[in-house]
């Protein structure tokens, strides 16, 4: 019985052999000079997505008044904004704050004066020509705290990519001008990997108040133009 167990695991070790074998895969090892070089590749992209954050701030003697207040403004803004053909999905409110507000005096204990009332909503929209027009009707339907608005690329992956064609390209021009100097040529690339993609910061965005003859000032916005970057690590074999 020992015997016949003994065939048996041995059987198996062998016709098991083949297929770990084929596992391996074999790497021509460099006999050159390895050349280790950094290149980036650069897109520039207009901004085509505003993401701004707008609330309303309301102050009244009771906390019922001051979230009342506050709910009844905030649907007039909510309302503004849909007007504007922004849709419900871009519109997400991040924050819902009561608080009491309280006056202090010197060596007095606080006096409470009233309560204070805050709701902001993030709200992204693609046609940023009119964020000004936007941003105009929000404060003319109660909307009094506005922060933005943050300008970006809604979907920069194939700008991405353009970026990481041109960085391999001049990865592999960088490599053949230092073989012409040192007198030798390009094998082959032996290596590449990606850092960390430089992610556009959304720049300051530029705000002017446009003079109409027929009407209040506007308020302007430009939304200029993006880096995106890709660098690239790259490892060259020399002869």
């Amino acid at each position: 019985m020992k015997k016949t167990l003994f065939a048996l695991a041995l059987l198996t070790s062998v016709t098991a052999t083949p297929a770990v074998a084929q596992d391996v895969v074999a790497v021509r090892p460099m006999s050159g000079t390895r050349l280790d070089i950094s290149a980036t590749g650069t897109v520039s992209r207009v901004p085509d997505l505003a993401i701004i954050s707008a609330g309303v701030v309301t102050r009244s003697a009771t906390a019922t008044g001051a979230i009342g207040d506050n709910a009844a403004r905030m649907e007039r803004v909510r309302a503004a904004l849909r007007r504007a053909g922004i849709a419900d999905k871009d519109i997400q409110t991040s924050s819902i704050n009561l608080n009491p507000d309280y006056h202090y005096d010197n060596n007095q204990p606080p006096v409470l004066t009233g309560y204070q009332a805050s709701n902001n909503v993030s709200v992204r929209f693609h046609d940023i020509r009119n964020a000004g027009k936007i941003l105009d009707a929000l404060v003319g339907e109660g909307a009094n705290q506005i922060n933005g608005p943050s300008l970006t690329i809604d979907k920069p992956e194939s700008a991405y990519d353009e970026a990481r064609i041109k960085a391999i390209a001049a990865g592999r021009a960088r490599a053949e001008l230092y073989a012409r100097t040192l007198g030798m040529h390009v094998v082959r690339l032996v290596s590449v990997s990606e850092g960390g993609n430089n992610y556009p910061r959304p720049p300051m965005p530029m705000v002017a108040m446009m003079n109409k003859s027929d009407r209040s000032p506007e308020t302007g916005i430009e939304p200029g133009s993006q880096d995106l970057e890709v660098t690239l690590a790259m490892s060259f074999e020399l002869q």
